[in-house]
């Protein structure tokens, strides 16, 4: 009597289109047709995303290929393995039972094992007088062999897909260093152009870059800076062959290039601003009695409200906003960023992203503001210059402005950015307007 082979699960559970096309693809498997059962494993744990599969049921894949004692699997072979869920639990690291269950169910929905499943729902094997298996009732891995190459294209493709996604990103960390520093090395060269405009162009490039982006998003930001890249380029290499000597020139030792840029603009910017960097010992005094304790964020802000419009959607909360947003104000105020290293070791990161943002604020007054943000550099190394000074002097400006509209002494001072909330001038603070030096 020819025995029937099983194709529908035990109980209640339901068979699919799905399952149902997992055992054509197995029953059309040619005889010839040979996998080793670890390479393919191998595959298929690459490729577990695209199959939907989870870790836990390869664990239960896994156990299921060593119960089969061969290790190249043949198309014409018995493939079927028949474990209790107790030996099934062990080799699977002591997973529980309703977990293993669960992840069967998987494995059986993604097309990796087919169930044939005995009458009563157990798993067994009969053996015929000779000890060779008549009918096994259990788990089919037939699927290993017939879906052999389609795990290896798989796993090729995903391979594939995973470098050229490395390389987008390597393209991507080069294309944003160079982008950077050639801006800086525009800056501090002084060459003509606007880098201010250039620094936003960067800036909105780089916002479209989410913290995790598909490969084909990098792609399309990777093309972008690399256009931005070759303009930022073409501008410095013009740039550059102007400053080359003719050689006339250079046998008659007239050689224009100058190795520091930055020396004259801010030697005659000193001489114009001699009176302004310099300090007196009243001055002197009044840093020392300015209290110690650091500015709060908000007065910063009503002081210097001009550089709310640099941050992103114009709002800032943490003082890590309030520094992103001087950084996009100092190449637009053409400050190098050498001028802005020795400012932010003498006056730390904090101190001198308060100084750029009055400066900032100030802008229009301001001849030079590097040549300016140096001299009150070396002012604040010889312990002649505080921040608290020169927002105290804004913030009385601002006090004397509102005097002049009809406001007393104590009215609040007006949200830059208009949501309504305001700094009440308290008595201290107003003590300190006092006696802060005007900007």
């Amino acid at each position: 009597m020819q025995a029937h082979v099983s194709t529908t699960p035990f109980g209640r559970r339901p068979v699919s289109l799905g399952q149902i096309s997992s055992q054509m693809s197995a029953k059309a498997v040619e005889p010839s047709a040979n996998a080793n059962k670890w390479h393919v494993f191998q595959n298929i744990r690459e490729v577990r995303e695209l199959l939907g599969a989870t870790d836990r049921s390869l664990a239960i894949l896994n156990a299921l290929l060593t119960f089969h004692p061969e290790t190249t699997f043949t198309g014409d072979a018995e493939l079927i393995v028949w474990p209790s869920n107790e030996q099934l639990a062990a080799r699977a690291n002591g997973m529980p039972a309703t977990t293993l269950r669960r992840h069967i169910a998987v494995l059986v929905d993604c097309g990796l094992v087919i169930r044939r499943d005995s009458p009563n729902g157990k798993r067994f094997a009969r053996k015929g007088r000779g000890g060779e298996i008549e009918q096994a009732y259990g788990f089919d891995l037939s699927p290993i062999v017939a879906r052999a190459e389609e795990f290896k294209g798989m796993a090729e493709t995903m391979q594939a897909e995973k470098k050229a996604f490395r390389v987008a990103k390597e393209r991507l960390t080069l294309l944003r260093r160079d982008i950077v520093k050639l801006i800086d090395a525009g800056i501090e060269e002084r060459v003509p152009g606007n880098w201010g405009r250039v620094q936003q162009t960067y800036q909105s490039i780089m916002n479209r870059l989410p913290r995790s982006a598909p490969r084909q998003l990098v792609d399309d930001i990777c093309i972008d800076l690399h256009a931005l890249y070759t303009e930022i380029r073409d501008v410095l290499e013009s740039f550059a062959k102007t400053q080359i000597p003719v050689s006339n020139e250079s046998h008659s030792g007239r050689h224009i290039q100058n190795s520091k840029p930055d020396s004259i603009s801010e030697f005659e910017h000193s001489i114009g601003k001699k009176e302004e960097a310099g300090s007196t010992v009243e001055e002197t005094d009044n840093v020392r009695s300015l209290p110690k304790r650091e500015l709060p964020l908000g007065i910063v802000l009503d002081a210097c409200p001009g550089v709310r419009e640099l941050a992103q959607g114009g709002e800032i909360r943490h003082w890590r906003d309030f520094r992103a947003a001087t950084e996009l104000a100092r190449p637009m105020l053409g400050i190098s960023p050498s001028a802005w290293r020795d400012a932010c070791e003498v006056l730390g990161e904090q101190h001198a992203a308060i100084t750029l943002a009055a400066i900032y604020q100030r802008a229009n007054q301001i001849g030079s503001a590097g040549g300016y943000l140096r001299s009150l550099t070396d002012r604040a190394r010889e312990g002649k210059f505080s921040t608290w000074p020169m927002v105290m002097a804004l913030l009385r400006t601002k006090l004397e402005a509102q005097k002049v509209r009809g406001n007393d002494r104590g009215a609040s001072l007006d949200d830059p950015a208009g949501s309504g909330s305001g700094l009440r001038a308290s008595d201290a603070l107003l003590r300190s307007l006092n006696r802060a030096r005007p900007l």
